[in-house]
């Protein structure tokens, strides 16, 4: 998989190169570049902004740099790329679209700041705009980087036990269930006694449940859409939370 970003601060990511994002490009499961916007600008002062038609607070970046980083990063390309453009307005984040996005051989993330981005990038490049959150950040940097860690899990070879990414949480639409690990007593917090009785299926209904009550109290819109097993719908009994 190729992702191509286009940023006008390169130098923020960093975090791309190390852990595991860093080993799959390390071992060519992950090719992963960083365009500077400015090197695309025609004037001497490198401008990638302009005030905005019709007046208003801010600077709008301008469309001419854009188009002319993603016409250098096609060239020689034979499959279309899906472009990204960062964006509070756009299409949030899911678990399912980072598995539908790492199906693609080829992403381009622009990356926007100031006020925002000149509509014709939009209109004329973008085939997808994504959101991370409905809040608004000063630049798309950070959402480019966790399109990329989100999107990069599920490209085979990228996470190296992949039973680990089958049990994310919303994989099956739900949270995941608590972790332990050893020692089985720390300050006084006791790992839970079914974890260490070797029992696999009492181990299984326990973590089961976990996920139904952690959803149920923290995401119960999560919860409305899946469709519940009778098992599932005991395990709630018998914790005494219920569901509509």
């Amino acid at each position: 998989m190729r992702v191509d970003i286009v940023t006008i601060f390169p130098q923020v990511f960093t975090p791309l190169e190390v852990s595991v994002i860093g080993r799959a490009r390390e071992r060519g499961l992950l090719e992963i570049a960083i365009w500077d916007l400015r090197e695309f600008t025609t004037g001497r002062h490198r401008q990638v902004d302009d005030t905005p038609y019709g007046g208003g607070a801010g600077m709008v970046m301008k469309p001419e740099p854009f188009f002319a980083a993603v016409d250098a990063i096609r060239k020689d390309r034979r499959v279309p790329p899906r472009i990204i453009l960062t964006s509070p307005q756009g299409e949030l984040l899911t678990h399912a679209l980072a598995q539908e996005l790492a199906r693609e051989p080829h992403l381009i993330i622009l990356c926007g700041h100031y006020e925002g981005i000149d509509e014709r990038v939009r209109i004329g490049l973008a085939t997808d705009e994504i959101s991370i959150g409905d809040y608004v950040l000063t630049g798309g940097e950070l959402p480019a980087m966790v399109i990329v860690e989100a999107t990069a899990r599920f490209v085979p070879g990228v996470v190296g036990d992949a039973s680990s990414v089958a049990a994310d949480s919303f994989v099956e639409g739900l949270l995941d269930y608590p972790h332990y690990t050893r020692p089985p007593e720390f300050r006084g917090l006791n790992v839970p006694q079914i974890l260490l009785s070797g029992n696999h299926e009492a181990v299984r209904r326990w973590r089961r449940a976990q996920q139904l009550q952690r959803t149920l109290v923290r995401r119960p819109d999560l919860l409305k859409k899946e469709a519940l097993s009778e098992e599932d719908r005991r395990l709630l009994d018998a914790a005494d939370l219920g569901i509509d």
